[in-house]
């Protein structure tokens, strides 16, 4: 006697349905996916218990008729399945959200499903509905045109899939998600979404193009995102890429606001998180993301969606060419940034500086402000003779300009004379004015200040012009009159002396000296005085840090960051004004001045308007 049988119909749909229906908001992806390919144009959805008590989606899209219907709740049969010369259903060009045909019978199979349709141009509408499986028949109902599905009871056939629910907020936030990613890939459609009577999401239909698009990511990544965001546009290979991504000081402490669209289909790619993180290598700390929203437009036969029943995840056929677009593209568009900052720096600041207002909690992009890649730029060690650290300022001042000590001003004033003639407005940074606790640069513009944090953007500066010498030339570097020696654990020497090349290319030129030491020869010529030992213990543990993961160009961007910020000006360091301004100058020639290498801005731009109404005079 055969051990092997057939599962009953019951059966199958149930392991069907484990397949496409997780939890609620698969439910929800997979009856509003119907809807967007029904042509909808507005969208709304009604929850309770999270879902798992009843699930409401009516759109106003095609409608079905009676036919339609009663086979839209038969396992595999689908509208939206093309069919090649032959009549042959083609796998390979998938054009539409949904196309396997297993939602409605999946979820009819584990839930008490009602269906009121009726098609566009039709006198009425009719109802069908599943029980755990047990079709009824169509009948007559009423309805406008379109379509209205429920879901009562999600899971009530399979008792034990309860038991792995989440709670009942969990689930709720996690339909919520669902719904704001089909709302952001598909801003031509209006969506509601209402749990227990409260309004969770309202966002109407937008005009189509770019502006359209960017009021839709606004309305539900935030209304900061609007004003922080670069326009993303490239093509290679018929592979299109569009969207916005964020400023680098624009960021998060985690990768959920990054978001990648394909045919306007929303997926989750390990991919996308890779190339996003390779392009803003130059600008965030490991621990801090960007903020971006990606769509994808590819011929359907280079990609297959038919990777994992609930079609959240897609394989391109040539995925190099993509992460490449992705990368080439957010980079182009960092550049173009120029020193820009974010918005929401000045609007901290001047939260801050309010009367009466408590102390502002840390905007995420200072949520890292100690970070140990960066600890020079938070000492503020005695002001050294300016002999001692002219050398960080060269290529800042030009031949003309002379390092001299500052005339000491009386106390109340504490600024330097700047010397200064040019009217502000003729420099998008300004003129400088002074410097406030030998750390930041106080500048005029037309239409406010500018506070410059001096280190921060030295930084910058510094690292900028090293990659640019070591993709032309090489870093010029200079021998030490006497090599140092360095102390340290045996396995960080060991990590440091296997990447000699890679630091020699750098401008640092160092090897091993015994069980757990180094000796380091020559260092970057761009560099004045430079505390060696630091540098170095600094670089062994980046290099203990780092990812295998990372590709050798970004091993060495990182170590680049670390050596720039030993390099770059302390904060205590009194400032010349013709130093000041050389700063300020090369600042605004600069890409990326306006944050550092650890994704905190440089400086904090206050218009007058604003202070003004500080004070009460608008």
């Amino acid at each position: 006697m055969t051990r092997i049988r057939r599962l009953s119909e019951g059966t199958i749909n149930r392991i069907a349905a484990g397949e496409v229906v997780e939890r609620p908001a698969s439910a929800v992806k997979e009856l509003v996916e119907n809807a967007i390919d029904a042509g909808a144009r507005h969208v709304d959805i009604v929850i309770q218990g999270g879902g798992r008590d009843l699930i409401r989606i009516t759109d106003d899209g095609c409608g079905m008729s009676v036919e339609e219907l009663e086979l839209a709740v038969e396992r595999h049969a689908t509208s939206k399945l093309a069919t090649d010369e032959a009549g042959r259903e083609d796998l390979m060009r998938i054009a539409t959200l949904g196309f396997r045909g297993e939602a409605l019978p999946s979820i009819g199979a584990v839930a008490r499903l009602s269906i009121v349709s009726r098609a566009q141009g039709a006198d009425t509408a009719h109802r069908i509905s599943v029980e755990g499986g047990r079709k009824s028949a169509v009948e007559p109902a009423a309805g406008p045109p379109g379509t209205r599905i429920e879901v009562r009871d999600l899971f009530y056939a399979t008792p034990a899939r309860l038991k792995f629910m989440k709670s009942e907020r969990a689930e709720t936030m996690a339909v919520s998600d669902t719904v704001k990613r089909l709302a952001m890939a598909h801003p031509e459609i209006g969506f509601t979404l209402t749990s227990e009577s409260r309004n969770m999401l309202r966002v109407e239909p937008e005009l189509p193009g770019e502006g359209g698009r960017l009021s839709r990511l606004s309305a539900i990544m935030g209304r900061d995102f609007s004003s922080n965001a670069l326009p993303i546009d490239a093509m290679r290979e018929n592979v299109r890429l569009t969207g916005f991504a964020g400023l680098p000081t624009y960021n998060r402490g985690n990768a959920q606001l990054q978001y990648l669209f394909v045919n306007g289909r929303p997926v989750r790619d390990k991919l996308v998180v890779g190339a996003v993180r390779g392009a803003y290598a130059d600008f965030l700390a490991r621990d801090r993301h960007p903020v971006v929203a990606l769509f994808v437009e590819i011929d359907p036969s280079q990609l297959d969606v038919n990777v994992h029943p609930a079609k959240t995840e897609v394989r391109f056929r040539d995925a190099g060419l993509v992460r490449g677009l992705i990368v080439g593209a957010l980079k182009y568009a960092l550049n173009e940034a120029g020193h820009r900052a974010s918005t929401t720096v000045a609007g901290d600041a001047l939260s801050a500086l309010r009367p009466g207002a408590a102390p502002a909690p840390a905007h995420p992009a200072y949520a890292y402000a100690a970070d140990p890649g960066c600890p020079s730029g938070f000492a503020e060690p005695a002001p050294a003779p300016a002999s001692d650290w002219q050398g960080s300022f060269s290529g800042l001042s030009g031949p003309s300009a002379r390092v001299t000590e500052t005339p000491e001003m009386p106390a109340p004033q504490g600024f330097p004379e700047t010397g200064q003639q040019e009217p502000p407005q003729d420099y998008a940074l300004g003129v400088a004015r002074g410097q406030l606790h030998e750390t930041y640069v106080i500048a005029q513009t037309a239409d406010g200040i500018v506070i410059v944090d001096q280190h921060a953007a030295h930084e910058r500066l510094v690292y900028e012009r090293m990659k640019k010498a070591m993709a032309e030339r090489g870093i010029p570097r200079q021998m030490l009159l006497i090599p140092e020696v360095v102390e340290l654990e045996e396995a960080e020497a060991e990590r440091l002396t296997a990447r000699t090349e890679e630091l020699a290319e750098l401008g640092f030129v160092l090897e091993g000296f015994g069980g757990g030491a180094v000796v380091v020869r020559e260092v970057p010529a761009l560099f004045g005085k430079l505390d060696v030992a630091g540098l170095v213990r600094d670089l062994a543990d980046d290099l203990t840090e780092m990812e295998e993961a990372l590709t050798l160009k970004e091993k060495l961007e990182d170590v680049c960051g670390t050596i720039a910020c030993h390099g770059s000006v302390r904060a205590g360091r009194r400032l010349t004004a013709e130093e000041m301004n050389a700063l300020l100058r090369e600042m605004e020639a600069t890409p990326h001045s306006g944050q550092c290498n650890h994704g905190r801005p440089t400086y904090v731009e206050l218009k007058l308007a604003d202070i003004e109404k500080l004070f009460g005079r608008r």
